[in-house]
């Protein structure tokens, strides 16, 4: 198994309870996530062990750049953790983060909160720390290449020139073998200006009617998220992939 960093040898082992996503809420953040989630399985007292995942939504901190093209993983992220009822509450590593679960899936929420550009800063730290492995770092950005509210789920990739992207290659060794969650943005209209175009809000026109539908792809981008947690890679989120790419065309 791949791992970003190694880390200090401790865990948190713990039988499963209906508390499970309080008791999280409460854990002292110094502590890794590699959580041994054990229950009873076919009454033969069988242990089951879950890989935590680390999902990071990746934009800028602060008020001037809330609804902006460029914080749209952010906002998957809010989204995330209001479906799933997991607080965001805690700094560490440069990142806001949450802990929680997606049924027995152990999961860490986490907005960077250094610059687009300077988001590595947090997401290496925090997989060293946690022990997540690469496979199970999933990035969610904006996506110029794709229209308005289109999603796509790789299980890896390049940067594709996303600075965001660049800079956690680079403090995961130029590592690209994680798994990313892009959510088209279109691309800016005529002569506008790419950085002008990144740093503007969406319209509501965008956001809710049907020649955008980012608010509708968020939602979308929720189940995707939830299948992948649960059932990793395979012909659902193919499926879901198929669907986003052709969402837009009249039959």
């Amino acid at each position: 198994m791949l791992y970003a960093v190694s880390a200090p040898n401790s865990c948190i082992s713990y039988p499963r309870s209906p508390n499970f996503t309080h008791f999280l809420g409460k854990l002292s953040v110094p502590t890794r996530l590699c959580i041994r989630a054990s229950l009873l399985e076919n009454n033969n007292g069988a242990k089951m062990e879950y890989t935590p995942w680390l999902v990071v939504g990746l934009g800028n901190p602060g008020n001037k750049y809330h609804g902006t093209r460029h914080n749209v993983g952010f906002e998957m992220i809010d989204k995330i953790s209001q479906a799933e009822g997991i607080a965001m509450n805690t700094i560490q590593s440069k990142a806001l983060i949450g802990i929680g679960s997606i049924g027995e899936v152990p999961i860490l929420l986490a907005k960077p909160q250094a610059y687009m550009n300077y988001s590595g800063e947090a997401v290496g730290p925090l997989a060293a720390h946690y022990q997540v492995p690469l496979r199970h770092i999933l990035l969610v950005y904006d996506d110029m290449s794709l229209p308005n509210g289109v999603l796509r789920l790789q299980p890896k990739g390049g940067h594709g020139h996303h600075n965001g992207v660049r800079s956690v290659m680079g403090h995961l060794d130029g590592c690209r073998g994680f798994p990313r969650l892009c959510i088209g943005i279109g691309n800016p209209p005529g002569t506008m200006d790419l950085k002008a175009f990144l740093l503007q809000k969406f319209s509501s026109v965008e956001r809710k009617q049907q020649s955008g539908q980012i608010d509708a792809g968020l939602e979308q981008g929720v189940e995707a998220f939830r299948s992948l947690m649960l059932h990793g890679f395979n012909q659902r989120i193919n499926n879901f992939n198929l669907g986003q790419k052709y969402k837009y065309h009249k039959v």
